[in-house]
């Protein structure tokens, strides 16, 4: 209560007023809206944590003698008071004007209006937008007759400006750009923004404006006379690798119009510069294609820097083009440590990795990875060992190219595709069991041209996990005498076959390359996967025997068959520069069919965690009100067919680096059938919505500029797995039972 109780007004220098609040009023609703005129008030309150001004109240705390170290300390970390000023007002007032007046709200007013209170101060912006202009007429003058040509009547279907629209400087400026950037497209080279001019003349008492564009001739500067402007071809195309500026190369190869300058040795395929390049000699001159060409060379990981300069031929209106491009460091060898803690079980891990940037010298990417754990295991009874070791290793080869032989090369550099082939190894060994599984994957990666869009293709991934070994008495004691009962754990424990088949779909608003952290953005990602169908048409036409369990098998290995689809959807609406607010929703369905009746382990959903329900430890929550009493194989029963996220998070700016979070989490997980050993876990339709576990929290965040250190701590509000009061321990909460901790990398969605 101390810290919210201190006065400011001790801080507050006769005459002068802290300001507490600022808010834009505007006549219409819909124009406050859409130029966001409260982003343009040029003074803003005190910093506020959560809704309250907290930075404010530590200040208030530091006291007036600035001698003390806890003063200082205080009034460091604390926010003094924010005093009026007039001359921001203005500013502010000034500001919204000229946005309105941009807009064609040429006759906008904005007043002031001052609520004081003792010491402190309210200011309210009051806006009039008055009538919009709109556009009468609309006249184009083009002095070059070569630019005629492309400026027809074609080109003004496309104009951004149309009569009877509203009159916008963004968008004439926007125009100006638009032309621009097509003559530039179309070979001039040399033509600038500056070159297409505009004049407005309002109608005497009147809001229609007649707009005059005009194209002027090309004039290097106010001393020579103008001219037309060049249109430019593209001369001959030089690749200047791994040569410093001016440096004279030694050898010199040709390739389809194209020279390939080096000393001792080219480090890249000509092939390969020359798919990613989209300068093509003797086109003409088009400046996508440059950009095109830089983006190209930056996703390229077997290229450091690149660079492109153009030459004009003397008296001529060709242009020669020469592109420096540097290779960087193939090999690079990675090392890390990790310690672990598994329910108090102490234990370390060790991995290595090494990579090659360019294996055949056509910026092919290979990876290796090996990583070895250990884990010492206490208060495990019957078993004769007593740890837990895992080696696993990893292979991966990536193609900048879609390895398809219908797709086009030049169709694969435009959408940036690559594709990827890996081969995984894991061996676990545990005291109750062996386990060893071998994945290989073939998969393919594209984006739109915008890089809004993401797509990626799984054409064929293998697992195979064997279970060499099962210890007596894990057999006895887990898997035998359940019998039957507990489908799911003895599903997990049998050899089996994995075929997936798989199409994720992302976007992104902002584009693949931005964090849509605290921005007014959103990403809709939906995946689908299929697994079995083909070995299952194969052991069908062959006729092929089934095992004990009724099970087709592909060389003598039973397989799953099941269909997955999964749907994301996350929003940041950004309220100021320090707070916003973010929206999750996930939907989760797996269905098992065909020669299953279960989902694989590694298939299955989860509820529960950093990134689900926080109020819940990881893999703790669910199914539907089940509630799980054997802890020693809670984890498999504790999984779903079905899930269901849902969160809302309120985000604020703290100090430094630090960001808070308050939260709120909903979500479960459910089986599509009804089995004994999960009561009350089935999905249906007319009781999931009691089931629905709700939680709330506080986290802290420290953004370490490559990636977000994550602390969350949540409680139960609404339990599923109990009835009576327990169901809503939000009323009587119960630390020990209700509270959870959690540490993360990255921000939960």
């Amino acid at each position: 209560m101390l810290l919210f109780s201190c006065s400011v007004d001790k801080y507050i220098p006769e005459g002068r007023h802290m300001l507490t609040g600022t808010q834009v009023l505007c006549e219409d609703e819909e124009v406050l809206k859409t130029y966001m005129l409260g982003d343009y008030v040029t003074q803003q309150t005190n910093t506020k944590w959560f809704g309250a001004k907290v930075p404010l109240k530590i200040y208030a705390l530091s006291g007036t003698d600035t001698t003390k170290t806890l003063c200082r300390f205080f009034r460091k970390i604390g926010e003094a008071p924010v005093l009026y000023e007039s001359r921001k007002a203005q500013q502010t007032m000034n500001d919204i004007k000229q946005v309105l007046s941009n807009a064609g709200y040429m006759k906008a007013t904005v007043d002031e209006y001052k609520i004081e209170k003792g010491k402190k101060m309210k200011v309210l912006y009051h806006v009039n937008p008055h009538e919009r202009y709109t556009i009468r007429h609309i006249r184009r003058v083009v002095e070059d007759a070569g630019l005629r040509h492309f400026l027809t009547v074609e080109d003004t279907a496309r104009s951004l400006l149309q009569t009877g629209k509203p009159f916008d400087v963004n968008t004439l400026n926007a125009e100006r750009n638009r032309i621009a950037t097509y003559l530039r497209n179309n070979g001039y080279y040399r033509f600038n923004k500056e070159d297409v001019r505009f004049s407005a003349d309002t109608a005497h008492n009147s809001t229609e404006v007649d707009i005059l564009l005009s194209v002027k001739l090309h004039q290097k500067d106010g001393r020579t006379a103008p001219t037309p402007h060049k249109r430019y071809t593209i001369g001959t195309v030089n690749f200047l690798t791994d040569l410093a500026p001016q440096q004279a190369a030694s050898d010199t190869l040709h390739q389809q119009g194209y020279n390939f300058l080096y000393n001792d040795r080219l480090h890249f395929r000509k092939r390969l510069l020359i798919s990613n390049t989209m300068v093509r000699p003797g086109m003409p001159y088009n400046d996508s294609h440059f950009k095109r060409t830089y983006t190209n060379y930056t996703r390229l990981p077997a290229i450091s820097f690149s660079s492109i300069s153009l030459t004009e031929r003397p008296g001529t209106d060709t242009l020669d083009c020469n592109i420096l491009v540097n290779h960087a460091k193939p090999h690079s060898f990675g090392f890390d440590i990790e310690a672990t803690n598994s329910a108090g079980d102490l234990g370390a891990a060790l991995s290595t990795s090494y990579q090659n940037k360019n294996l055949f010298r056509g910026s092919e990417t290979f990876t290796f990875k090996i990583r070895g754990a250990y884990e010492a295991i206490t208060g495990l009874e019957g078993y004769d060992g007593n740890n837990y070791t895992e080696l696993g290793a990893e292979a991966t080869l990536g193609f900048p190219a879609f390895l398809l032989p219908c797709v086009k090369r030049e169709w694969g550099t435009l959408h940036h595709a690559s594709s990827e082939i890996s081969l995984q190894y894991n061996m676990q060994n545990r005291p109750e069991f062996q386990r060893r599984v071998l994945t290989a994957a073939w998969r393919y990666k594209w984006s739109s041209q915008n890089q809004h869009i993401q797509h990626r293709f799984d054409l064929l991934e293998v697992n195979y996990v064997r279970m060499p070994w099962i210890s007596r008495t894990f057999k006895e004691q887990y898997l035998d005498s359940l019998g039957k009962t507990n489908a799911i754990l003895k599903y997990n424990y049998e050899d089996l076959l994995i075929t997936k088949l798989g199409y994720t779909y992302t976007y992104n608003s902002l584009g693949a390359r931005q964090q849509t952290y605290g921005k007014n953005a959103y990403t809709l990602r939906f995946n689908v996967e299929t697994s079995g169908n083909v070995l299952s048409a194969i052991t069908r036409l062959v006729g092929a025997r089934r095992n004990s369990q009724d099970q087709h098998t592909f060389c003598g290995i039973a397989f799953a068959q099941y269909v997955r689809t999964d749907l994301d959807y996350s929003k940041s609406i950004r309220i100021d520069k320090n707070n916003s607010l973010a929206l999750h929703a996930a939907l989760g369905i797996a269905c098992p069919y065909g020669n299953s009746d279960q989902l694989p382990f590694e298939k299955r959903y989860f509820a529960g965690g950093a990134n689900s329900v926080r109020g819940w430890s990881v893999r703790s929550l669910g199914p539907g009100k089940y509630n799980g009493k054997d802890q020693g194989i809670n984890f498999l029963n504790q999984s779903g067919d079905i899930k269901l996220d849902l969160s809302l998070e309120y985000r604020t700016k703290l100090f430094w680096k630090f960001s808070g979070a308050a939260f709120v989490d909903a979500g479960n997980i459910w089986t599509i059938r009804r089995y004994a050993d999960q009561p009350g876990g089935e999905f249906r339709f007319n009781t999931f919505l009691e089931q629905i576990a709700v939680s709330y929290g506080i986290g802290l965040r420290m953004d370490a500029n490559f990636f977000i250190v994550r602390f969350d701590a949540g409680m139960k509000a609404i339990d599923p797995a109990h009835s009576g009061k327990d169901h809503y321990p939000i009323t009587h909460p119960n630390f020990d039972r209700d509270f959870a901790f959690h540490f993360a990398v990255g921000m939960p969605f």
